[in-house]
């Protein structure tokens, strides 16, 4: 068993995270100044999203230079205090990064658009009009056609993504030692790994054929997803650079099944050590479209967890667990009640989250029990695949109030307010103007929450401290036990020396469910648990561990 299999990964979104300067956006030395919370907390890793140079078109996952700390977070000297800060208390640093494409900004697209034939127009994917028109009829996940016109080339180059993010050609074996030199100038700053950002899209078919369209996953990801030899690269990334440095590593596998994710994490192929996996989190898409109002039920929930959790769990995959992160709205608000059982429902997701099989993942703000954005106006987005889908959805006749609580619904803005540090003007992030500003007064906070009793920062502790003592929440098989249950989510993990039940109320009533004889209370969401024999009754959103030695 490896170490960071029972640690904690706690996932900091820099420019939302603390501010030390007043510019209002959060920086490296402000994340210094926050390691010793962290560690009270009894994290064992951080994960950073991109702090490389960027024109910030996506929050920096458009990298203008690979090799550069973006001033507006601080300095190369300044990363590295951070590494060394970290690891005098025990933390490891996991950075992001993203192999699929670059800004159009970066030195190596500049050359690429110089001439066809200059060395770099390789680097990304080309190709001519096809009757005048788009090469082929794939959609970006921006919106809109996944192609750019260059009319002094009279080219167009692919962008899965933002129109202003062109994408790789891994095919060309350049490019890939010039990123396998870039990982390496990141692994003799002494780094502990790396998140590779949608990593299972460098490999699109040669031929990039139209797609069908008849279903909305139809937009071309079938023709780039887990493609031909994406197996190959990251073994040989592994080869040359994760395996050497002893990384941990994890891959964001978007629409990827479980047959695939054991590819990439089982260690005998030597590929990633664990998997983010999304299906979970787009429970809620109706008709597999993300920009609906959508509602779940609990059992489509329970049955995606238990399929990836039995799957991986028997064919040597490892799962990295997560509820929130950077791209998905809060948890707390999507399926739970973050209004009057905001408590309990935080500690829900956490004991849900921490008794599965796998690495779990804190989005800062968890441990307090943050909440949605809840913007009301769309010139409050700055994210712009949050303002692409409404203008796509108000141009398709959607009224523009039905578009916002679609957004305050389903936007990855809602997850990037800045850290609710204090009871102070803007919540101690910033002494200046945030970069995104809250639009409703909160007022949770960790100056607050740490001095509740039974609060949410505590209730982490105590899942971080069992997760790292009790080896059955590492090692022990996975069973749902009732896949009809519309309302309690009941699962055990097992081995041939006991088992831990959890079982979890998804809702504003009081359920009762049998229990066999032998369990007791491990941990639980309220103060006041009561056990009865042969049953144990559930308040609204109370979830329960419990142990058969």
């Amino acid at each position: 068993m490896k170490e960071w299999q029972k640690e904690t990964v706690y996932q900091i979104y820099p420019r939302s995270f603390q501010d030390s300067n007043g510019d209002g956006i959060g920086d490296i030395n402000g994340i210094i100044s926050r390691l010793d919370y962290l560690k009270k907390l009894g994290i064992g890793l951080i994960w950073l999203t991109p702090m490389y140079r960027s024109p910030g078109n996506d929050n920096g996952y458009d990298i203008a230079d690979y090799y550069q700390i973006d001033p507006v977070f601080g300095t190369m000297d300044d990363f590295e205090r951070l590494l060394n800060e970290a690891h005098k208390r025990g933390i490891k640093i996991i950075m992001d990064m993203v192999l699929n494409h670059t800004s159009n900004e970066n030195q190596w697209f500049q050359e690429a658009l110089k001439s066809k034939n200059n060395p770099y127009h390789d680097f990304y994917i080309w190709r001519d009009p096809v009757d005048g028109h788009e090469p082929n009829n794939w959609v970006s996940k921006f919106s809109g056609s996944a192609w750019k016109y260059v009319p002094e080339l009279n080219q167009y180059y692919l962008h899965l993504y933002d129109v202003t993010m062109p994408d790789l050609n891994w095919r060309n074996e350049k490019l890939r030692n010039k990123i396998f030199e870039m990982l390496k100038f990141w692994a003799t700053k002494g780094i502990d790994g790396f998140r590779l950002d949608v990593i299972n899209n460098i490999s699109k078919d040669k031929n990039l054929p139209n797609d069908t369209f008849e279903t909305p996953l139809d937009d071309g990801r079938n023709f780039y997803t887990n493609g031909p030899h994406v197996h190959e690269y990251i073994h040989e990334m592994y080869e040359k650079v994760f395996g050497p440095n002893n990384f941990v590593t994890v891959g964001e596998l978007s629409s990827t099944p479980v047959s695939e994710a054991v590819k990439y994490t089982n260690p005998q192929r030597e590929e990633l050590s664990m998997a983010f996996t999304f299906h979970h989190v787009k429970v809620d898409y109706t008709g597999g479209n993300k920009w609906t109002l959508g509602h779940y039920k609990l059992t489509d929930l329970t049955k995606i967890l238990s399929d990836w959790q039995v799957k991986m769990n028997h064919q040597g995959g490892w799962n990295a667990l997560f509820w929130n992160n950077h791209d998905q709205p809060r948890a707390i608000s999507r399926f739970t009640n973050d209004n009057e059982y905001r408590n309990e429902s935080a500690k829900l997701l956490a004991m849900v989250e921490f008794g599965l099989q796998g690495t779990p993942y804190i989005y800062q703000g968890d441990e307090i029990a943050m909440k949605n954005a809840y913007f009301n106006d769309i010139s409050q987005y700055k994210d712009h695949e949050s303002i692409n889908a409404y203008n796509e959805l108000i141009d398709n006749g959607v009224e523009k109030e039905h578009a916002i609580k679609i957004l305050q619904q389903k936007s990855r803005e809602n997850s990037r307010l800045p850290m609710q540090w204090n009871s102070s003007k803007y919540y101690g992030f910033t002494t200046g103007q945030p970069w995104l500003k809250p639009v409703h007064h909160d007022d949770y906070s960790v100056e607050k929450v740490l001095k509740m009793k039974n609060n949410v920062f505590d209730f982490y502790k105590a899942l971080i401290f069992l997760r790292k003592n009790k080896a059955l929440l590492t090692d022990g098989k996975y069973k749902l036990l009732d896949s009809k249950d519309n309302s309690v989510y009941s699962y055990e993990r097992y081995d041939d020396k006991g088992k831990i039940l959890v079982m979890a109320n998804f809702t504003d009533k009081k359920q009762t469910r049998t229990v066999r004889n032998g369990f007791d209370l491990l941990l639980g969401n309220y103060q006041d648990i009561k056990l009865d024999n042969g049953s144990v009754t559930l308040r609204p959103y109370e979830s329960v561990m419990l142990e058969n030695k």
